[in-house]
């Protein structure tokens, strides 16, 4: 995947010379995001775990805790969206460090990030995983390495089109520990990574996965939550 994302990244750091960045929320030149824009990801940092009192939430089995950093709106979508879909795979920085800030404040414990992976041809069309790069970023900062551990085994249909139920069948069962990273599971307490949780359908479908191939506990933690 290097060889095919490497020209594509060569090429836009060439344009960030000519054309300087942009902030996605307020399009202020010379950052993706900017402090101001940045504040929401920051809103949870001095908040207790778990859910705020009066936002219900399910936490979804198998998962011990779920954190994440911010609503699912404003310019926290924006980022994101550009993160996913518009190839602007600097923002992961920024994104990861809020990641990091969130859990370092609130996880309990975790010595394994991993990220969700997309499916395959998802992954071709992109040229990379914004949850791996989420995950590398928070990684680096927390002191706890990120391994890729998880394989979708087959192709879903995208959650946001579906309800409730339909979500857990789109995933249940898809996902697996792919066999070489699979020393690196067995008996660790693991934190799925992910951009964004809505019903936590696929998260729990990975630690279930995470669990099958010897994890010994299994958390979460996403950039937003929607709904």
């Amino acid at each position: 995947m290097a060889g095919v994302a490497g020209p594509f990244a060569l090429l836009r750091r060439g344009l960030d010379l000519l054309l300087p960045p942009a902030c996605v929320g307020c399009a202020a030149e010379g950052t993706l995001l900017c402090e101001g824009c940045a504040a929401p990801l920051r809103a949870r940092l001095g908040q207790p775990p778990g859910a705020p009192i009066g936002l219900p939430v399910e936490l979804p089995a198998p998962l011990l805790q779920l954190e994440w950093c911010a609503p699912f709106t404003g310019t926290t979508r924006a980022a994101l969206h550009a993160l996913k879909y518009d190839g602007v795979r600097d923002l992961a920085e920024s994104l990861g460090a809020a990641l990091a800030s969130r859990w370092a404040e609130a996880g309990r414990g975790g010595n394994l990030l991993v990220p969700v992976p997309v499916h395959p041809s998802r992954l071709r069309q992109r040229g990379y995983d914004q949850a791996a790069l989420l995950a590398e970023a928070a990684g680096r900062l927390l002191g706890i390495p990120a391994v890729a551990a998880l394989e979708r085994v087959a192709e879903t249909s995208a959650q946001h089109a579906l309800g409730r139920a339909a979500r857990a069948r789109n995933v249940g069962g898809r996902f697996a520990v792919a066999v070489p990273e699979a020393v690196h599971v067995r008996g660790a307490w693991a934190v799925l990574v992910d951009d964004v949780v809505t019903t936590g359908a696929t998260l729990g479908a990975c630690g279930r996965a995470l669990l099958a191939a010897g994890a010994s506990a299994v958390s979460a933690v996403t950039v937003a939550r929607e709904g």
